[in-house]
């Protein structure tokens, strides 16, 4: 950007929308990086913090939306009804958009969503997060003073029955807009929550809805290992002490059996 002068930055800025569809490219918003050096320019961010915004986004987000598609995967193997509804609803959108994967089609796939949402209860890879006390705090009968680091059990929260009645089940439906509006806001925080919550929720979860997607869409899913066999691991994530296995059964050739089966009849 300085050494253009910001000129690019300034196109971006000012690019109107007909002349974004006369070079055939989409130039409304800005991206992540592009609003970082924007910041920085305008003397809000120093080059340290916009490295470790950039470092936060590859690297912390990275690790943690892979375990949270494994996780999913091998609980929808697991789950073969769920499965199936989230497949229906899958293979209905891929109709409606020509058997293509785009923003659209992963913005109109509720049951999944909530699928990834029961997933993240349940395994959030990020298990648990440290914050510093910034003043004085009452909590019932004890005092927590400033500068005290507390740590917060994300695993544990998740799993409360005060707010999760039967909590070690797999239920997607607990998602429903209804059941969300009843619950306490903080007792669902996979990417933590408030001013600190994690700057690249939505494109993680965009992330695993994609590769999901992909997956449901081309194989039936078969557990080789059992999650309440699953031995975790407390490291920097939440992860399985030995891999999980899940089987993937191809469905056209499951697909090209039957219609050969048939044929034989």
């Amino acid at each position: 950007s300085d050494r253009t002068n910001g000129q690019y930055l300034k196109n971006l800025v000012e690019s109107k929308g007909d002349d974004a569809e006369a070079i055939g490219t989409q130039k409304k918003r800005l991206a992540m990086l592009d609003l970082l050096i924007a910041a920085s320019r305008e003397g809000l961010m120093t080059d340290s913090d916009v490295r470790e915004e950039v470092d936060t986004f590859m690297f912390a987000g990275h690790d943690t939306t892979s375990m949270g598609i494994c996780f999913i995967l091998a609980l929808l193997a697991e789950h073969k009804d769920v499965q199936e509804c989230v497949r229906n609803e899958i293979d209905t959108a891929m109709q409606e958009h020509e058997g293509k994967i785009t923003m659209k089609l992963l913005q109109q796939l509720p049951y999944l969503d909530r699928c990834i949402k029961e997933g993240l209860r349940l395994y959030p890879p990020a298990y648990s997060i440290a914050r510093t006390v910034a003043e004085d705090i009452k909590l019932q009968s004890h005092l927590v003073p400033a500068g005290t680091t507390v740590q917060l059990y994300i695993y544990g929260v998740h799993r409360d029955p005060n707010f999760w009645p039967n909590p070690e089940v797999f239920d997607p439906d607990r998602f429903l807009p209804e059941k969300i509006r009843t619950r306490h806001p903080y007792s669902y925080i996979p990417f933590s929550s408030g001013p600190r919550n994690c700057i690249g929720q939505r494109f993680a979860v965009l992330e695993m809805k994609a590769m999901i997607t992909c997956l449901i869409h081309n194989f039936y899913l078969e557990p080789v290992d059992y999650l309440k066999d699953l031995q975790l691991l407390m490291d920097t994530l939440l992860r399985p002490a030995h891999p999980i296995r899940v089987k993937f059964i191809p469905i056209h050739k499951i697909n090209n059996v039957s219609k050969s089966n048939t044929n034989k009849l």
